[in-house]
């Protein structure tokens, strides 16, 4: 089972989005707790009534800004549940995260091919305090593992459909068959996701334990540009011998690599195609959650992120990897909203890390500066010259020697 935890500042967005799929017969109400008869005399779900019930809580609100909880739990396919199992499994999950004495609503949501669960809460408390959310992911994951161990679920963590592609394994350099295994990573990559730049490509790659560089320049007036690949260990360091990409075949080559980004840059431009990402990730960005529970929110609902931080611990770029949607796109690409200033803001490294960090780079400084210092340059220059010298002079005494030695021969 997979949880994805969003927040928001009013419910109503959250009632509006699953009232619409109960009127177009998509989704059903489940149950609710410590609320109103949630239907009017018709009996249709009355957003009104709904928000009746959290308005108490909303009004002793005291500076919470996210104050809604929303939450979908989604079951493996292979899993057929009743509603009353349904019922159970949202109530304890709800109970077990802090919110069981919180009022609630559950949707059944049968749109896609297995039914799953949307729950609609609060974040604050009766006294307008906000509930604790500690490490809610981890919390949220530990919580579905008991459940599906209690229930006799089948496990099921999305997110992890990378190994659901045909091809899409990280590499193991220890397993050997090195060069079949980038091949079948990249060209998997190839066939399965939406790259248009090289540093997307790239940095999906990373995430499958494989390098690509591409280089480009000009060797005897004639312009060259290849591709070299090669293995990487779990921890991002290269291992092995890299290759040139024609070891693999063309379709993985420069010239086709190009075309690739072509092709990507025109599909992912078309209306709508970037929506459900960019939904996805606003919806985990909070100034509530850290960088990991960030991470781990959106690894729930299929979406990798990699940051690029620089060594002071600032975010200077961000990549989501969509594994569901094949998409590999740089924050810049998805607005202005998720650029790499937005997320440093949102999520800055721990001041103790960055005061480590930035003392580290200080003494870096310092010794480049010492380095660089012009005195010591000189000396340096004036003992490398004086050794070079003396070097030459003791290899024309020795060519002197040889030649002395050959004459009396």
């Amino acid at each position: 089972m997979v949880a994805n935890i969003r927040s928001g500042s009013s419910p109503g967005g959250a009632l509006y989005y699953n009232k619409e799929k109960v009127d177009k017969d998509e989704a059903e109400v489940l149950l609710w707790q410590k609320m109103l008869e949630p239907f009017d005399k018709h009996g249709r779900l009355d957003i009104d009534a709904c928000m009746d019930s959290f308005w108490p809580y909303l009004e002793a609100n005291r500076r919470t800004t996210n104050t809604v909880f929303h939450v979908s739990l989604d079951p493996s396919p292979e899993d057929k549940l009743t509603d009353e199992q349904l019922g159970k499994i949202a109530c304890e999950y709800m109970e077990r995260m802090g919110y069981g004495k919180q009022p609630y609503i559950v949707f059944k949501h049968k749109d896609i091919s297995r039914e799953h669960l949307h729950i609609v809460s609060l974040r604050v408390d009766e006294q307008g305090r906000k509930l604790p959310h500690d490490f809610e992911a981890r919390r949220s994951m530990e919580i579905l593992r008991d459940l599906e161990r209690k229930y006799g679920l089948h496990p099921s963590v999305k997110g992890q459909g990378l190994t659901d592609r045909e091809g899409l394994r990280k590499v193991n350099y220890s397993e050997g068959n090195v060069k079949q295994q980038i091949s079948s990573v990249a060209r998997s990559c190839l066939r399965n996701y939406k790259c248009s730049s090289y540093g997307e490509f790239r940095t999906l790659l990373e995430l499958l334990n494989v390098s690509v560089e591409e280089r480009t320049g000009t060797v005897d007036g004639r312009d060259y540009a290849g591709v070299i690949y090669g293995a990487m260990t779990d921890d991002g360091y290269g291992i092995g011998t890299p290759f040139k990409s024609s070891r693999i075949g063309k379709d993985v080559g420069y010239k086709a690599l190009q075309k690739y980004y072509e092709r990507s840059k025109s599909a992912l431009k078309q209306d709508g195609t970037l929506d459900r990402l960019r939904q996805t990730v606003k919806d985990a960005m909070s100034p509530d959650n850290t960088r990991e529970e960030f991470r781990q929110l959106l690894k729930a609902d299929g979406i990798d992120v990699v940051f690029r931080i620089n060594p002071v611990g600032r975010i200077y770029g961000a990549t989501f990897i969509d594994h569901n949607a094949g998409i590999v796109a740089n924050g810049s690409l998805l607005g202005k909203e998720f650029s790499a200033n937005v997320f440093n803001e949102l999520y800055p490294a721990p001041k103790q890390a960055q005061q480590v960090a930035e003392q580290h780079v200080e003494q870096k400084h310092e010794v480049q500066n010492h380095a660089a210092n012009p005195i010591s340059g000189i000396v340096d220059t004036v003992l490398d010259l004086a050794d070079t010298r003396a070097y030459e002079e003791q290899q024309r005494q020795m060519q002197q020697r040889r030649k002395k030695r050959r004459h009396r021969s």
